[in-house]
């Protein structure tokens, strides 16, 4: 029997194009030279993309988001390697609470965590503060992290370890130049997830973010409820480019194939 026959192949293109044909939609309508959220049948233009450029709020929406999803993935990333080895490597009382307490936020609606957050920042009086955003994104972000770096650290060869370890290297050395080379692409593809899902987080951030900390899916959010020009489809447009350079960047580094699906 034929795994992917014509059927399959059919099936499987029109569920790609359903998926992306929304993108492409948006896409197109960031060159429309009109006023109004429509195709581009004139001719295309930069126009909108210009004008998202000449919005100082804008402009600093998306370097807050830039520097925060930097920042939290850095963060989760130093929370995720020393957690995922101790997972692995060890055995110790409550490790199924830590491993699940660590991942649940995967599980838990965004919706419901940024009520919650709210609330914490509201008793600590820490609301609209860019330290305590960088708390939650990092809450949000460390188990796409921790799920790479679990799965880098059970396949690598303990084997080169406990030939440095005979050779007297010490830990801090053990890791640095042989541990974390080992368990290098788990960590550097679980770095960029954590950023893109940072970077486009809305959900939660509409509840903790401020003002003057305002990310870019927020703002974008705010924009729309204010106006429908083409000026949104533009922005949306500069997000999914950002956004798929990212994942080709996984894929180089890490593979889609064992992000999505565990592919060893």
């Amino acid at each position: 029997m034929t795994r992917n026959g014509p059927l399959a192949l059919s099936f499987h293109a029109l569920v790609m194009l359903f998926m992306l044909a929304p993108l492409v939609v948006v896409c197109l309508v960031a060159f429309t030279p009109e006023n109004t959220l429509s195709l581009p049948t004139a001719g295309f233009s930069l126009r909108w993309f210009s004008a998202v450029f000449e919005r100082a709020d804008f402009l600093d929406a998306f370097y807050n988001s830039l520097k925060l999803a930097a920042l939290a993935a850095s963060l989760a990333t130093l929370i995720a390697v020393p957690a995922g080895l101790a997972l692995t490597r060890y055995s110790f009382p409550g490790q199924g609470f830590v491993n699940g307490l660590l991942l649940s936020p995967i599980i838990i609606p965004h919706l419901v965590l940024g009520v919650a957050l709210l609330r914490l920042f509201a008793l600590l009086g820490v609301n609209g503060s860019f330290a305590w955003l960088v708390f939650a994104h990092v809450v949000v972000i460390t188990p796409y992290v921790l799920r790479l770096v679990l799965a880098a650290a059970i396949g690598i060869d303990r084997s080169a370890e406990q030939a440095a370890q005979s050779l007297g290297a010490g830990r801090v050395t053990l890791f640095c130049k042989v541990t974390l080379p080992m368990i290098l692409p788990g960590v550097a593809g679980g770095w960029l997830l954590a950023f893109i899902n940072s970077f486009d987080e809305v959900t939660l951030s509409i509840f903790v973010t401020s003002p003057a900390t305002q990310t870019l899916p927020v703002r974008m959010y705010v924009y729309a409820t204010e106006s429908i020009d083409p000026m949104m489809a533009a922005v949306s447009a500069l997000v999914i480019a950002v956004t798929a350079l990212t994942m080709v960047a996984l894929d180089r580094v890490y593979g889609l194939d064992r992000v999505l699906v565990g592919k060893q």
